[in-house]
């Protein structure tokens, strides 16, 4: 089997962004009086929709995490408006990709617009036909929906695609 399409996570693996969003939960947390523990990183990577509110409203004690969840991307999306932090390797593997005309596509949990700005401001929008955002699939991460929506964009079968991603809910 030849690969012909590669789909890349966001944040974390393109770019280096768990930190500051680490650091924004925090900022959050410490405003409310609250201690995050480590536990609450590993629960809410790669998740979104109703998952992410459901560890949000488990760690920071509210019966509705979508206020908290809001205002978490408002921040990070000022915080990202300015600069976003490429991972080493990202530049070579996207070339790599592109001279060797396999298809990529981005699936992030992240909303479809601070997807593009991402992308835009890091210089790399150019090498993606496709963006898929979590809001896009019924099922978010850990189920593959949003994987095997980016394969079927990209006009490819699942098992011809590379996936490329960093945490566990998301493999």
């Amino acid at each position: 089997m030849k690969c012909k399409g590669a789909i890349f996570d966001m944040d974390g693996l393109l770019f280096d962004t768990e930190v500051i969003y680490q650091q924004t939960w925090n900022e959050i947390a410490k405003e409310k009086g609250i201690h995050l523990p480590k536990e609450f990183v590993k629960d809410l990577s790669g998740t979104n929709g109703s998952t992410m509110c459901h560890v949000i409203e488990t760690y920071y004690g509210v019966s509705n995490g979508s206020k908290i969840q809001v205002d978490c991307m408002a921040r990070m999306k000022k915080k990202l408006d300015m600069y976003v932090p490429k991972k080493s390797g990202v530049d070579e593997i996207l070339q790599f990709f592109k001279e060797n005309n396999v298809h990529l596509a981005v699936a992030s949990s992240s909303g479809k617009s601070q997807i593009e700005n991402n992308l835009k401001i890091a210089g790399i929008r150019t090498y993606f036909e496709k963006i898929i955002s979590g809001t896009e699939v019924e099922t978010g991460k850990p189920e593959p929906d949003i994987f095997l929506l980016a394969a079927e964009k990209i006009d490819c079968k699942p098992e011809e695609c590379y996936v490329f991603e960093d945490s566990l809910n998301g493999i």
